[in-house]
């Protein structure tokens, strides 16, 4: 079935349709969608290159090997990394009746990411948008994308739907606007002023925006010796323990850092598959565990009237 999907340029022109109305059908589809999945999780931080992606995708494969459905939104729609470190399967994906149907992953999850729709992995995004303003239009498309990744995608049942969502504390606000009680937020950070200092804010921003449940993870927190397997500081600065005792917030796992894992990684093979008995490995099940304990507890709390 072929399904001509319309640009947002093009929705005021629909004969017998409005924005407004149709936007408004789309929410309704986002609310179905939702009630079929079991947790909708944010993996954030507000700041790039802290390993938000390598932290997605090790989840995603470490809730898969103990026995979940999950599916994975890749939100950082200009520059998308999951597919790769997924190992999806690329090529044209189905559309039918339902939605369009995810791309499989090597790590057994699904996932939909703007990777996917472009003509080669190597293509940039663009967008489609009036000649002058363009910037005045990017934050709804990159919304109207992000929605649609949601509430257009035949998820189907699944036990987590994990977020991974672009640097910036206003990309928070674009995923609460869709999806306003998330089972949980994870804030990634690392051990260095600039990462806790960027971190911080994202904590009262989404404490601010009513954030019931948010947890860190330090990643790239000391350097895994290949010879003795201890930690060997990176950064110097402050230990994700310190920042999540500051920021009284609990802290969910301490990922040291390790050019192995990461590589093969960056290969479609999560650390947690790849090299399940190193450090890191070991560092992202126990995340896995963490948010299995806490989505369990917080079922059981909502249960009691």
């Amino acid at each position: 079935m072929k399904r001509r999907i319309r640009t947002y340029a093009e929705l005021g022109d629909a004969a017998g349709g409005s924005i407004g109305a149709q936007v408004a059908a789309q929410t309704e589809r986002l609310t179905r969608r939702l009630g079929a999945i079991g947790h909708v999780v944010a993996i954030a931080s507000g700041k790039g290159g802290v390993g938000k992606s390598f932290i997605t995708a090790n989840l995603a494969a470490a809730l898969v090997r103990r026995g979940h459905r999950v599916g994975v939104v890749d939100g950082d729609v200009n520059g998308p990394t999951a597919a790769l470190m997924l190992g999806a399967a690329r090529g044209p994906l189905t559309v039918a009746d339902d939605g369009v149907h995810p791309a499989n992953t090597a790590a057994g999850c699904t996932l939909m990411s703007m990777d996917l729709l472009l003509a080669s992995p190597d293509a940039p995004v663009r967008w489609r948008e009036p000649a002058d303003g363009g910037f005045v239009w990017q934050s709804t498309l990159e919304t109207g994308a992000l929605r649609e990744f949601l509430a257009d995608t035949a998820w189907g049942e699944l036990d987590y739907l994990l977020v991974d969502l672009a640097p910036g504390t206003d990309r928070i606000s674009r995923l609460l606007a869709l999806v306003p009680d998330p089972s949980a937020m994870l804030l990634v950070t690392t051990p260095s002023a600039a990462a806790a200092s960027v971190v911080t804010r994202s904590v009262t921003h989404a404490r601010d925006a009513g954030v019931r449940d948010i947890a860190l993870v330090s990643n790239m927190d000391g350097h895994a010796c290949p010879s003795c397997g201890s930690a060997v500081p990176v950064f110097g600065d402050e230990p994700g323990a310190a920042l999540a005792e500051r920021l009284r917030i609990p802290l969910w796992a301490t990922v040291p850092f390790d050019p192995a894992v990461g590589a093969d990684t960056d290969r479609g093979r999560p650390a947690v598959l790849a090299a399940p008995h190193t450090a890191a490995a070991r560092a992202l099940e126990a995340l896995a565990r963490a948010l299995e304990n806490h989505v369990r507890t917080r079922t059981r709390a909502e249960a009691i009237p």
